[in-house]
């Protein structure tokens, strides 16, 4: 990625923030694309260490306005399209927000690099799509089940983007990022809405349906993915999963947890934390064969490690959270 001009959306965010992080470590020109908003705030960006800062070119703009996303892809050669609404009980409330931003956005940053010729452009899906697993480890070529309005938008983004692939040879390829955690995630995912309780002193641990279960991969392995695939020719047209290629249920993850910050946690769940029931993606599991095969990817970080890490950051940083309050 040396010398590369790249230009990432959804920069501000959880993902997004490490990922920028790396591609300056590695040497990349990176433009951040940042949702605009009057407080100048450039979200997790702003955690990031001086030098990192002060060497990026930070975007703002509103990844639904296409001129705007116009401008931010002229002169990259790479983009790397992470921007999108993403908490899925909020889909549920506000889904014509999720469309414009899922897909009418992805259409935007699709138009952009085509018109001005960028050298790859990956745009970033999610397990969810492949709703309950039909089959595990769950593999691309797995049915796609939009069980919730968010991977109904999700579902669009990914087919609209191969489209482009078809229809105007756009050297796009997706990818499928399986359940990420770590450091500056949202407090409406299941690890630190459990880690901020615990750790701000709650034994009694409000959550949703503990049944499920999910592949989780740490934020650092997610990132190590995106760099991979952008520098892989032959990954272009094609679906990638990330995972690690194994499965723990909600209840056994709190308990893990509840090992890690050395308490022992009740679970209480919750009828407003859960999903409408068959909306509940009940198993995630991923196949990450494709991911080793077309750029040597595999997960480095287990479990434990990255919940210990995580348990680390938040502990340094629960002011900024909530404990108290249900994120939607």
């Amino acid at each position: 990625m040396k010398g590369r001009r790249v230009l990432v959306t959804g920069s501000e965010g959880f993902i997004g923030s490490h990922l920028v992080e790396r591609l300056v470590e590695l040497g990349a020109q990176v433009r951040a694309f940042v949702l605009y908003n009057s407080f100048n705030s450039w979200g997790w960006l702003e955690d990031l260490p001086k030098p990192v800062r002060a060497s990026i070119e930070v975007f703002p703009g509103d990844i639904r306005d296409a001129e705007r996303v116009e401008q931010a892809v002229r002169g990259v050669d790479t983009v790397l399209h992470l921007a999108a609404l993403i908490a899925i009980p909020y889909s549920y409330h506000a889904s014509s927000s999720y469309l414009e931003t899922n897909v009418f956005g992805t259409h935007n940053v699709l138009q952009a690099a085509r018109r001005n010729d960028v050298r790859r452009l990956i745009v970033t899906s999610t397990s969810e799509v492949y709703g309950t697993a039909q089959f595990v480890p769950i593999t691309e070529q797995h049915p796609l089940v939009g069980q919730s309005p968010y991977a109904a938008t999700k579902i669009g983004a990914d087919q609209l983007a191969l489209s482009f692939h078809y229809a105007f040879g756009l050297p796009v390829a997706i990818l499928r990022p399986f359940n990420t955690f770590g450091p500056r995630q949202s407090a409406r995912a299941v690890i630190p809405t459990v880690m901020v309780q615990a750790l701000d002193g709650k034994s009694e641990i409000r959550v949703g349906s503990i049944h499920p279960t999910r592949d989780f991969t740490f934020v650092k392995d997610t990132v190590e993915g995106f760099v991979s695939i952008a520098d892989c020719d032959a990954a272009l047209g094609q679906v990638v999963n990330l995972g690690t290629n194994s499965e723990i249920s909600i209840g056994d993850l709190i308990e893990k947890i509840g090992k890690i910050v050395g308490k022992e946690l009740r679970v209480v769940s919750e009828d407003q934390r859960k999903r409408p029931a068959r909306s509940e993606v009940e198993r995630l599991w991923a196949d990450n064969s494709r991911a080793a095969a077309l750029f040597g990817w595999a997960p480095r970080h287990s479990l434990d490690r990255g919940l210990e890490l995580s348990a680390a950051w938040l502990g340094e940083h629960l002011e900024a959270y909530k404990a108290e309050i249900y994120n939607l």
